[in-house]
């Protein structure tokens, strides 16, 4: 048995092995499927020169490329099944700075950032049928913050319960309006593959689904998210790699079926003249065409428990990248230890919270959480590849599930995040830069605490 055994089979002791397959496929389900599975589509739809059939191509390719991603994920944790995901795997692939930094961006903005816009979104959203104000809303979200944290508090069995309960609850709208689109809608949609604008060449064909492809993947968003709960999935070596596959697949054929389902509802000039008008909400649209006004109720509906189920699954994982971080001993002590009744690491979870709550009271918060966008795939990219460097440094390393067409599917999954990356930069290099001002501020905390420690073992 090897290090790397011996630490897990050390570890498994301290969480609680408390999430099922189905409760593994509900975290994920629960992050990846928010409210974007409503509005996303007019902006995939934009970038293909409005393109029905390029737009569905662009939703599949979405899905392949996070599916990519995610076998790769599902190596690494099926191999080192380990509370942290990927700050782990870039410690022990790379350099513990690198993990570092990975968990340092999501500590300060990425997590807070995405639970406080999501918290935000949530009573925006029914504003619609209650109005309220700026503040409102915002006591509203930091109410659901604090709430949602107290549920993870009391053991991940009552957060991962919740999960369950919201996964199913947000997809009975969405399938009821996704069903009725398909059986009920009278529009034969034209689906070939030609930009209804702009130059119809190759090359920009080929450049419109790539830049279409990036929109569709915000929806994809989270599914990185199960490996940081590795060590409390039960059977994780089996049920780690299947809850990410059946995952994304699952939720690949539920965006492409319901944006089809709404092409066989609007009608194509109609989806033109909506999407000029700024209005991007189809959904919305289509599910009053089919009920009126109670389907226009039901996505709302829809959205709200959408965005609940993400809010909670953020709240959940998050904290467990920041408790592997401080176990590594480049954080605070306080967030490497676990509750001694409810097993959760709750120090991390608090300071969430508080972090949480801070971004919630700034106006410009969609800014604020858009700047570690660039940094985040960044850290995507070294995650995949790291799956060959443990695969040479880690040989003897028990590996139940491997990544198929290795090793040419890890550097094509590469190459597919750098081109993304690039293609961010192009498009916005100036949030780029300044995203990457995060994990330069992260550097000054780790050789803080890299000092703290030599200080410490001297004493």
């Amino acid at each position: 048995m090897d290090h790397s055994e011996q630490l897990i089979k050390t570890r498994d002791t301290g969480f609680k092995k408390e999430i099922s397959l189905f409760g593994g496929v509900s975290i994920l389900g629960g992050i990846m499927v928010g409210s974007g599975i409503f509005y996303l589509g007019s902006y995939v739809l934009m970038r293909t020169g409005m393109s029905l059939g390029l737009a569905l191509l662009s939703w599949v390719l979405g899905g392949l490329v996070s599916l990519l991603g995610g076998i790769c994920y599902a190596e690494l944790g099926a191999s080192d099944p380990r509370a942290g995901g990927m700050t782990v795997y870039l410690n022990k692939a790379y350099s513990p700075i690198i993990g570092f930094l990975n968990g340092f961006t999501s500590w300060l903005i990425g997590g807070p950032g995405s639970i406080a816009a999501i918290a935000i979104a949530l009573p925006s959203a029914l504003t619609a049928i209650i109005p309220m104000g700026e503040w409102t809303i915002k006591i509203v979200a930091i109410g659901l913050i604090v709430g949602l944290t107290i549920v993870n508090y009391y053991g991940v069995k009552f957060g991962s319960k919740l999960q369950n309960i919201s996964m199913v609850a947000k997809l009975i709208p969405i399938g009821i309006i996704m069903v009725l689109g398909l059986l009920f809608g009278k529009v034969s949609p034209d689906l070939s593959l030609t930009p209804k604008t702009g130059d119809v060449s190759f090359g920009t064909i080929i450049s419109m689904i790539a830049f279409a492809v990036v929109a569709s993947l915000w929806a994809y968003e989270g599914w990185t998210n199960l490996n940081t709960v590795a060590e409390e999935l039960k059977e994780p070596r089996k049920n780690l790699p299947l809850a990410i596959i059946v995952s994304i697949v699952s939720i690949t054929v539920l965006y492409t079926l319901f944006n089809y389902s709404i092409y066989r509802v609007i009608p194509y000039n109609e989806i033109e003249s909506l999407i000029a008008n700024n209005e991007f909400y189809l959904g919305s649209y289509a599910a009053e065409r089919l009920m009126g006004r109670s389907g226009s109720l039901l996505v709302v509906i829809g959205m709200v428990i959408a965005m609940f189920g993400a809010l909670n699954g953020c709240i959940l994982a998050f904290p467990r990248m920041y408790y592997a971080m401080s176990i590594e001993g480049h954080f605070f002590k306080s967030f490497g230890k676990l509750h001694p009744k409810y097993k959760v690491p709750y120090a991390p979870l608090i300071a969430q919270c508080l972090i949480s709550i801070v971004l919630v009271l700034f106006r410009n918060l969609n800014q604020l959480t858009s700047l570690v966008v660039f940094s985040g795939m960044l850290f995507n990219t070294l995650g995949v590849y790291a799956v060959i460097i443990y695969r040479k440094k880690f040989p003897d390393l028990k590996r139940p599930y491997r990544v198929i067409g290795y090793p040419i599917t890890i550097i094509l999954t590469t190459l597919i995040f750098i081109g993304l990356m690039v293609n961010t930069f192009i498009e916005d290099p100036i949030t780029s830069l300044i995203g990457l001002l995060v994990p330069v501020i992260g550097i000054l905390f780790y050789l803080y605490f890299n000092i703290r420690n030599k200080n410490t073992e001297e004493v």
